[in-house]
């Protein structure tokens, strides 16, 4: 078959390699779908992922397909069948899965391949995140389940009420899904991030107030003021992954808020805050990470349900053979969200 392998640092190489075989519980798929991700763009850009992928190895991770092969005691699933798969699966039986955070699992399986012609879907996502497709979903659409499932488990952090005040920094795949999400909880939708695209976007999705980081002098005061007598808002989400937007965030929540620090930063980034503020103010400061089996339940019914519109979020299609040339590009910035490769 063909697929895209990493090789170090920018060196992906798009080439023919051995057809995976099919396992006890497994199931192989055919893809017919892949989407880029800002993860896989950092990973290009890196060369590898410490927890995810180790080069050389095959890449990409968003993807919905049709299974092609079902192996030994995988007899839930047939051939033929339209289906989308998350990028990993819990162990359900280390410390954390035992007390329901199953994003923590100290055993949590990864799988990476999604740029290439088939992936073979381990026994344990098979039986824990892989989920068929309403016929009504496109592939592409499909696709955009796990990276929607990753603010779905962000959103449970920062529960967002019906009047609330939500500023969003940031504008990529994950900031434009918050977007959406806040607005579906009824909240007032401040977004900020850069590139007409993702601003239009972000409008589309239901922001109430967009804001171009670029033509905003200073952004801090700019955002405060458009809230309730300046005083902030009452939920910030920090989708950009840089200490100097994590302390912004902080910056931006009024009294009591709840900052979710949801953007990766760089490996052993410090980050400076105002102590006196969380203390005083009561500011709650929440991480979240990655996705649970619930969350991949919920994020394909919002797309099924049409209530996330996952068509919306690509923009670009290429060929397979074009991965090498659309990662450089999106390496470099601009308003692309989503390219969706085309095995």
């Amino acid at each position: 078959m063909t697929g895209a392998v990493l090789y170090g640092r920018q060196d992906v190489r798009v080439a023919t390699v051995a057809t995976p075989p099919v396992g006890t519980g497994e199931v192989r798929v055919r893809i017919m779908a892949a989407l880029t991700c800002g993860t896989d763009v950092k990973v290009y850009r890196r060369g590898y992922h410490a927890r995810m992928i180790r080069p050389p190895a095959l890449f990409g991770h968003e993807f919905a397909g049709v299974i092609e092969a079902v192996g030994p005691d995988a007899a839930a699933w047939r051939v033929g069948q339209r289906v989308v798969a998350a990028n990993s699966a819990p162990c359900g039986d280390c410390y954390y899965c035992r007390r329901d955070l199953a994003e923590l699992c100290e055993d949590l399986l990864f799988l990476n391949g999604a740029y290439a012609e088939y992936i073979t879907i381990p026994a344990r996502v098979v039986a824990k995140n892989l989920l068929p497709i309403p016929s009504h979903v496109a592939f592409a659409e499909a696709a955009l389940t796990e990276p929607l499932a990753c603010v779905v488990h962000g959103m449970e952090a920062v529960p967002v009420a019906p009047g609330e005040t939500v500023i969003v920094l940031g504008l990529g795949p994950i900031g434009l899904l918050f977007v959406r999400l806040c607005k579906l909880a009824g909240a007032r939708v401040l977004a900020c991030g850069r590139h007409g695209a993702r601003l239009a976007l972000a409008a589309q999705l239901g922001a109430d107030e967009v804001f171009d980081a670029r033509e905003v002098a200073d952004l801090t005061e700019t955002l405060r003021a458009r809230t309730e007598g300046g005083r902030g808002a009452d939920k910030v989400i920090e989708a950009v992954g840089t200490p100097e937007t994590w302390a912004m965030a902080v910056a931006l929540g009024r009294k009591a808020a709840t900052i979710s620090l949801f953007g990766g930063c760089a490996k052993d980034s410090v980050l400076a805050l105002n102590a006196d503020r969380i203390h005083y103010d009561e500011l709650k400061l929440v991480g979240a990470f990655h996705h649970t089996p619930a969350a991949i339940r919920t994020a394909l019914r919002l797309i099924a349900d049409g209530q996330v519109p996952a068509r919306a979020f690509v923009q670009e299609h290429a060929a397979l053979r074009d991965l090498p040339d659309v990662l450089a590009a999106l390496s470099q910035g601009g308003g692309t969200v989503k390219v969706c490769i085309a095995p």
